[in-house]
């Protein structure tokens, strides 16, 4: 009788393992933040220091503004030059071309 229990109750145990039930009672995750987004990124960036170079990249790292926030998006890029090209009443092939031009970052050529 003793060994029947034991061996009902290893099989209970087995199976709310295996429904994941145990699973159900932890806690939510939850999103991270911006911090611990940019901490798991430094780390990944810092693979292969150690020591103090480690911290000084880490500290440096850390500290420094993202560069979501320093680099324009393409929309942002879009929208400014679309503005500027405006402003300078381009049209045709030299809109076009200061387009080009400005949406990729290069020296933005005289307007003709």
């Amino acid at each position: 009788m003793f060994a029947r229990n034991v061996i009902l109750s290893a099989l209970a145990c087995v199976a709310i393992a295996a429904t994941g039930a145990t699973g159900a009672m932890a806690a939510p995750a939850k999103a991270m933040t911006p911090q611990q987004l940019k901490m798991g990124q430094c780390n990944k960036d810092a693979t292969g220091k150690s020591g103090d170079e480690r911290k000084m990249f880490m500290k440096t790292c850390l500290s420094a503004k993202s560069a979501m926030a320093a680099k324009p998006t393409q929309q942002q890029k879009m929208k400014t030059c679309n503005a500027d090209a405006k402003s300078k009443a381009m049209m045709g092939d030299t809109r076009k071309a200061y387009m080009k031009s400005c949406l990729s970052n290069e020296a933005v050529p005289a307007m003709q």
